[in-house]
């Protein structure tokens, strides 16, 4: 053999592995985020006070869940440029090489019009409207408009994230009431602490990338104090969201538990100097940043235990 077919079949192997693969296309969906859009869009399913027959159910559950992975696409599409500098992102398809922007921008263009449809035909038109606003709020609003202007640009992500249980009980109910906008409120203003903490110690990140995180635009000491006043409003909500109609005596348990564990790492957190944090490696954030990823978990999955029992007259206060 040739040195000349040699280095062909080196070039042809090398490009053979710079070839995207399915697992490149299905990470652009932000498949990590998918699963909380999935499991906060299934309990606002279940916790809807109809019964919701098993296949249109699945149906709805995988129309929400393409919904979200196309606004992830988008997302990441967009962002492309941001996620290059940054050490949390630049492994991602778009910016490591394995996926063309166009391809990206194509894919989640061509999911979100699916899933609409899709969901619109399966449920109702409502709900599908509803997806079809959260794509447009996540994609046009959030990234390309808020991201990059205003240090509140995660209070107001947040809300995009938070729309999947809503959807999720439009879905069987065609109609709105007060439980779905409590679930709703629940993400919104638990993201922004969640954000917040892991930008504690990411903060060279966006400062990187040019990104108006709280904590470049107003500095660290200002994101400690942010952190417990929104955990402190966050404690409210969610003990009062026990004594509404998704609540009852499981969630009351657990959402005191955990919100006094919230705002004890809330309190923790405020109370720290940069020298603390850098001494111990940022130790106490990370730990509530840890928490953080439980805490919307347990409260969801509260609400779920409580409409899965309530047909044997154990769920909830009645």
């Amino acid at each position: 053999m040739t040195d000349a077919s040699i280095n062909a079949s080196t070039l042809a192997a090398q490009s053979r592995a710079d070839e995207a693969g399915f697992g490149d296309y299905f990470a652009l969906l932000k498949p990590r985020v998918m699963s909380l859009v999935v499991f906060t869009a299934l309990v606002g399913l279940l916790a809807a006070p109809v019964p919701v027959h098993p296949f249109v159910g699945f149906c709805a559950i995988l129309f929400i869940a393409i919904g979200g992975g196309a606004s992830g696409a988008l997302n990441m599409w967009w962002d492309a440029d941001i996620d290059k500098v940054m050490k949390r992102t630049k492994g991602r398809p778009i910016p490591s090489g394995k996926v063309e922007p166009g391809e990206a921008m194509a894919l989640g263009l061509a999911l979100s019009g699916l899933s609409v449809i899709m969901l619109g035909l399966a449920t109702n038109w409502f709900a599908g409207a509803f997806l079809a606003f959260t794509i447009f709020f996540y994609v046009v609003i959030y990234t390309m408009w808020l991201k990059r202007l205003t240090p509140q640009n995660i209070v107001i992500g947040g809300a995009a994230g938070a729309f999947p249980p809503v959807i999720g009980w439009v879905a069987a109910t065609g109609s709105m009431t007060l439980e779905p906008w409590l679930m709703f409120a629940l993400t919104f203003m638990w993201t922004p602490p969640h954000f917040w903490a892991l930008a504690l110690f990411m903060r060279s990140d966006y400062d990187d990338a040019g990104v108006p995180m709280l904590t470049v635009t107003h500095g660290r000491r200002a994101t400690r104090t942010h952190i417990l006043v929104y955990t402190a409003l966050l404690a409210l909500l969610a003990v009062g969201t026990a004594f509404s109609g998704i609540g009852g005596p499981i969630y009351l348990a657990v959402a005191v538990v955990l919100n006094a564990l919230f705002l004890r790492g809330a309190w923790a957190i405020s109370r720290r100097t940069e020298d603390d944090a850098e001494a111990d490696n940022f130790k106490v954030e990370r730990s509530f940043f840890k928490l953080s990823l439980l805490y919307l978990f347990l409260h969801f999955g509260a609400i779920l235990a409580e409409a899965l029992l309530k047909p044997y007259g154990l769920g909830g206060w009645s």
